[in-house]
């Protein structure tokens, strides 16, 4: 069966609160064929997530009603091994407190930081620097990025296409002392030559989005779209939670957004993935959605990314053709048209001045 991690929004709860209302789901989760694996609670959030093995959602809603009235807010299908790798279980610690009738406590909050960590595509990479320099370089960042999670208590939590990796933190101290680690540990040079950039986010792990911790990887995601090699851009919310020394002593490599601007970073992000893939999408259409003027548009997109918004625009529609030719699934025609390219050919020109190889070229190494 499916297995569903679902969000409860209980002001005020308790972790014995939370350990009853899952003791009354195993005493029902027959009844339901389900089968409850856990369960984290967050009462400073006052919030909880369940963890369930159910037939389906209806199902997980209906035990909840029954066993306990606690409204599901939101539910999500999980995978287990990625459930385990965010959050370090996925069944009750082994060692709860026990009160009394036998009812099993824990107060084991759900709440991460998150460092995505991306570097140049690997066949980009060999082709700039050849296959050995290319293997050696990312044998060295891969070995880093295990070494400095383990120094820090992290976990790698997720791999994205080879270009983007994830470490999960419970400690925002921690979370940030690993990206500056890690990033001090290549030379500039280095840093360049992997494109090495470096973001930090917080969050649930359910909330809007229906992949795990979907949201909070999200804004990471936007935010590594505008940092440069050797930058680690960091969300307004570890200002927030992380110590303020952090960003006081070395400005150059670590930067953080406001609020409003990370509002505008995921506006802007979210009409270039909806609306550039139509070759008719231009910089008034830009101007349109967004509500801005051409010169406040070009404005906002040079504060945040240090680009025009038709620079911004092509770089989102290679990137996205980048990845479709990853998967093998279609031909470099189809990746054209599909990301909003006229013609092929037009597209194999921009894609070779911008990734300074050929689309047919990246297919070969692909293949080899």
């Amino acid at each position: 069966m499916p297995i569903y991690m679902d969000l409860h929004i209980v002001p005020g709860i308790t972790a014995i609160g939370a350990a009853e209302a899952h003791r009354q789901d195993l005493l029902l989760q027959g009844q339901y064929n389900c089968n409850c694996m856990t369960y984290w609670v967050d009462e400073s959030k006052n919030s909880a997530f369940c963890l369930i093995d159910a037939p389906s959602p209806d199902a997980v809603k209906r035990l909840h009603d029954q066993a306990h009235g606690l409204i599901t807010h939101q539910i999500i299908e999980v995978n287990t091994n990625v459930v385990e790798s965010f959050l370090g279980r996925i069944y009750d610690p082994d060692t709860p407190e026990i009160l009394e009738g036998q009812l099993k406590v824990f107060n084991d909050p759900a709440f991460r930081v998150l460092v995505l960590v991306k570097t140049t595509d690997p066949v980009l990479l060999a082709n700039a620097l050849g296959t050995f320099l290319s293997r050696k370089l990312l044998s060295e960042y891969h070995q880093r990025v295990k070494s400095n999670s383990r120094q820090y208590n992290g976990d790698i939590a997720e791999h994205a296409e080879n270009i983007t990796t994830i470490l999960s933190f419970t400690s925002a101290y921690k979370a940030v002392s690993c990206a500056l680690s890690l990033m001090a540990g290549f030379s500039e040079e280095k840093q360049n030559r992997l494109g090495l950039r470096i973001s930090i986010n917080a969050g649930m792990p359910v909330a809007q989005s229906k992949r795990l911790f979907g949201d909070t990887i999200s804004l990471g995601e936007h935010l590594l779209g505008i940092a440069k090699p050797g930058q680690i851009k960091v969300a307004s919310i570890i200002n927030e939670i992380a110590h303020q020394d952090f960003f006081s002593q070395d400005r150059k490599s670590i930067s953080s957004l406001s609020t409003a601007d990370e509002k505008l970073l995921t506006n802007l992000s979210l009409i270039l993935d909806e609306h550039s893939p139509n070759e008719r999408f231009g910089g008034e259409d830009f101007c349109k959605l967004m509500g801005l003027s051409k010169s406040s548009l070009n404005r906002l997109t040079q504060s945040l990314a240090g680009k025009s918004p038709n620079t911004l625009s092509q770089e989102h529609r290679l990137g996205r053709a980048l990845s479709l030719l990853r998967k093998k699934d279609r031909t470099i025609s189809e990746v054209a048209f599909s990301v909003g390219f006229t013609t092929p050919s037009y597209f194999a020109k921009c894609f070779k001045c911008h990734f300074g190889i050929s689309p047919s070229s990246y297919i070969q190494y692909l293949n080899q």
